[in-house]
């Protein structure tokens, strides 16, 4: 067959997939391409215990009796979610974000979440979500398949060009184009490790007003942050509803339980009833996809919460402190292999997990095939983020799964790539 829906052929699709190949190919070599948590903290005994004490919960603080526990763990179950009361407290506790429950649907990763906002904001050909680019190749292949339009916009120095923000909203008007909203990674950006000040995240709101677009605030890892205090979500800065907050217990709780969760509080009128939220739309889309989130996998990241008083920081000491200590170890490791090396510079971020080092030569698929094949490392390279030139002589280091002695092993055997390549060339 081939008339299937055109996004399938969109290389955005392809990226993750290629890379998990890549590693099942080679299971050898050392791996800075996936940004998954550290390992070493799980314990296949916290499953049981987060559940009983999400049961315990039931019981106890909401009056539920058995047979109304075991239908809230074994039934559908509310396609908003059943947790979203511990979130909002979280979100409370956390991130100075008050917003209402019933803002919030719990979501199959935050992957879904994506997919459901766009669904929503895509009416028709003429809407176009800008994202900051690179840009987590997630939110791009989530557009192609509701078919939205996407403008990208220079990440500049500092984690977004504003002249150049203030260019694709003015060209795209004069295209007779809508820009419906703006994605971006706020903190410890996805892939480039950038951090936007607060400063800039007050300008942001502003232009988000003046100018009539939603922003898309997506936080996976801004509980990692290094020796600078965290900054505050864009959210927590939000008093006139322009930030749609797209959440994740991947990187901070269990990437397996597959649970995110979209905050939307934005006021809809016009609907079945005379005021909606936007939250309540979204859960009518979430209907024909996944009909609810498995209620199972919301009990294990509720005990959790639960476990450390419904604050993720507290819940992420240990792996907040190794995260740091990678981090250290892996620009250590870069200034040991790489000084004085020609055309060859790194960024500094001071937490998350992604570093960006540049290269002197163009840095593709093959060249990573040949680097995992010849010299047993892995990376990302940067131009799976976005068709910016200076991203093809790129390269996106991930420092969270490998420990403090691999990371170095792993760029001693980059900086062997790297020989290798430019001897070849010359």
């Amino acid at each position: 067959m081939s008339d299937l829906h055109p996004s399938l052929c969109d290389p955005s699709l392809e990226s993750m997939t290629f890379l998990n190949e890549i590693s099942h190919r080679y299971p050898k070599a050392l791996s800075f391409a996936a940004g998954r948590p550290h390992e070493g903290f799980f314990d296949t005994s916290d499953i049981q215990r987060y559940i009983d004490r999400f049961c315990a919960h039931l019981r106890q603080e909401r009056g539920f009796s058995d047979e109304e526990v075991r239908r809230t763990l074994f039934q559908y179950g509310r396609t908003k979610g059943i947790i979203h009361e511990l979130i909002a407290r979280n979100l409370e506790s956390d991130e100075a974000i008050n917003v209402d429950p019933e803002s919030i649907v719990v979501t199959v990763g935050c992957q879904e979440a994506m997919v459901m906002v766009l669904r929503a904001l895509r009416t028709d050909d003429r809407d176009v979500l800008m994202t900051v680019s690179p840009s987590y190749v997630g939110i791009t292949g989530a557009a192609r398949l509701v078919d939205m339009k996407v403008a990208t916009v220079s990440v500049g120095d500092s984690g977004i060009d504003f002249d150049a923000l203030d260019a694709v909203v003015r060209e795209t008007r004069e295209k007779g184009l809508r820009p419906r909203a703006l994605y971006l990674v706020p903190d410890y950006s996805n892939p480039t490790g950038l951090t936007l000040s607060e400063e800039d995240r007050r300008r942001l709101l502003h232009r988000s007003r003046t100018e009539g677009f939603l922003i898309l605030e997506d936080n996976p890892y801004g509980l990692f942050h290094g020796f600078r205090e965290r900054q505050r979500t864009i959210k927590s800065l939000d008093h006139d509803r322009r930030v749609v907050y797209l959440g994740s217990f991947a990187k901070t709780g269990l990437p397996g339980a597959r649970i995110g969760y979209v905050v939307a509080d934005q006021v809809i009128t016009g609907g079945a009833r005379a005021v909606e939220l936007l939250a309540d739309q979204l859960a009518k889309i979430k209907s024909m996809l996944t009909v609810n989130t498995s209620p199972i996998a919301q009990a294990v990241v509720a005990g959790r919460l639960l476990e450390n008083d419904c604050s993720l920081v507290a819940a992420n000491r240990r792996e907040t402190a190794l995260y740091q200590d990678h981090m250290r170890c892996a620009q250590a490791a870069l200034e040991r292999h790489f000084t004085g090396v020609p055309g060859v510079t790194w960024n500094r971020p001071d937490g998350g997990f992604f570093i960006v080092v540049d290269l002197p030569f163009a840095v593709g698929d093959d060249e990573l095939e040949r680097c995992a094949q010849d010299h047993d490392v892995i990376f990302t390279p940067m131009a799976h983020f976005g068709a910016d030139p200076r991203s093809r002589r790129q390269i996106r280091l991930s420092v969270s799964q490998l420990g403090d002695a691999e990371i170095d092993l792993g760029v001693e055997r980059l900086r062997a790539f790297v020989d290798a390549h430019l001897g070849s060339t010359q």
